[in-house]
C-alpha cells in the first residue's frame, strides 16, 4: 500500500559488478573530507578492501571512519542494522548501502519499503550502478545480474573509458541505453567523480529525469524484455480511484515491475502527489505545489517486464475526474 510519509533520510544503494569500480568508488566516499556524515552499510567488509587504520575497531559491527562516515558489515538482517544506527548519537546527512557484486539490487531497495521503522525515517534516493566499460559486453553475455544493476539505476558511473577506444565507448552506451533509456550516465576512470553529482541528487524523482530528458514521457522505448511504459494524462486524477487501482496493480504485476514512479495531480489539492515503487512496495507523498507555468497533468512511468501499455492506459484513463 502507498504509504504518506514526511521527510526522510536519502538512501544510496551502490551497486556494480565484479571489478566494475564499485569498492573504488565507495572508498572515496568513506575517505574523502566531503564535510557530509554518512552512514555506509556493506554486505562483506573484506571485500571493500580498506586501510585497517580507518577504522576502529575491525571486529566490531559499526565502524567509526576518521572523516565522520559510520561503517557497518551486513552480515545479519539489514533493517536490525539499519534500526541500530537510527538509534546512535549524533546525526548523519544519508544512508548509502553498497551490495555485492553479484547482487540484484532490488532487495535491498525494497527494505526501504517494507518495515515500517525504517520507512518511516527512511526514503531511496537513488541507486548508482557502477559499470566496466572495458567488460560490459561480455558481462552482458555472461551474467545476468549485469542487466538487471543496469536496469535497476537511476545514475550509472561508466567507469574504466581509459581502457576503450571512442568508437568502443559509443557502443558501451548504447548497450546501456537499450537497457535503461533515462538513467543519468558519469563516464569515468578510476571512478573518479564529484560525489556531488552522484549523491544526494533526489534522482528517484521524475522531475529530474525529465530535467534530463524531457521527451523522456512521450514514447514507450522496448528493449530486450525490459520495457518502459509511460503515461500522461491531461486534467484531474480522482485519488479514491486511482489509489485501490496502483495497489491492485502492483500487487497483481509487482514480480514484473523493477520500478514505477509518477507525480500526480488530484482534484482539488494544489500540491503535487509523488509516488515511487519498488516491485510491490509503494511509497508516496505531497510534495511541491503546482507552478502557475505548469500545465496539470499525471504523468507515471513503470519499468519492468512484458507490462501492458494499453491495459495500463485504460486504467488510468478510468481514474481521471
Amino acid at each position: 500500500m502507498i504509504n504518506i510519509m514526511s521527510e526522510k533520510i536519502p538512501v544510496t544503494v551502490l551497486t556494480g559488478y565484479l571489478g566494475a569500480g564499485k569498492t573504488t568508488l565507495l572508498n572515496r566516499i568513506l575517505t574523502e573530507p566531503h564535510g557530509k556524515k554518512f552512514a555506509v552499510i556493506v554486505n562483506e567488509f573484506g571485500e571493500i578492501g580498506i586501510d585497517n587504520d580507518l577504522v576502529v575497531g575491525a571486529d566490531e559491527e559499526v565502524f567509526e571512519m576518521n572523516n565522520g562516515c559510520i561503517c557497518c558489515t551486513v552480515r545479519g538482517d539489514l533493517i536490525r542494522i539499519i534500526e541500530g544506527l537510527m538509534k546512535r548519537k549524533g546525526k548523519f546527512d544519508a544512508i548509502i548501502v553498497e551490495t555485492t557484486g553479484l547482487a540484484d539490487p532490488a532487495p535491498v531497495a525494497q527494505t526501504f519499503f517494507v518495515d515500517e521503522d525504517v520507512s518511516a525515517r527512511a526514503r531511496l534516493d537513488a541507486v548508482i550502478t557502477v559499470v566496466d566499460a572495458r567488460w560490459l559486453k561480455d558481462q552482458l553475455k555472461d551474467a545476468p545480474e549485469v542487466k538487471n544493476q543496469i536496469a535497476f539505476a537511476d545514475v550509472i558511473v561508466l567507469n574504466k573509458i581509459d581502457l576503450v577506444s571512442a568508437e568502443e565507448l559509443v557502443d558501451v552506451e548504447k548497450n546501456i541505453r537499450a537497457i535503461n533509456a533515462y538513467a543519468t550516465i558519469h563516464k569515468t576512470t578510476r571512478s573518479a567523480v564529484s560525489l556531488d553529482a552522484v549523491l544526494g541528487k533526489n534522482a528517484f524523482d521524475l522531475d529530474r529525469i525529465l530535467d534530463i530528458a524531457p521527451e523522456f514521457l512521450e514514447d514507450v522505448h522496448v528493449h530486450h524484455d525490459e520495457s518502459v511504459q509511460s503515461v500522461a494524462i491531461p486534467g484531474d486524477i480522482d485519488p479514491e480511484k486511482f489509489m485501490p487501482w496502483i495497489n491492485e496493480f502492483t500487487q497483481v504485476e509487482g514480480p514484473n515491475i523493477l520500478r514505477c514512479k509518477g507525480i500526480l495531480s488530484f482534484k482539488n489539492e494544489p500540491k503535487r502527489f509523488v509516488f515511487q515503487g519498488v516491485h510491490m512496495i509503494l511509497d508516496g507523498d505531497l510534495q511541491r505545489e503546482w507552478r502557475p507555468d505548469e500545465v496539470r497533468q499525471s504523468k507515471m512511468v513503470f519499468i519492468g517486464h512484458r507490462l501492458n501499455r494499453s491495459m495500463i492506459e485504460k486504467a488510468v484513463e478510468a481514474c481521471r475526474v
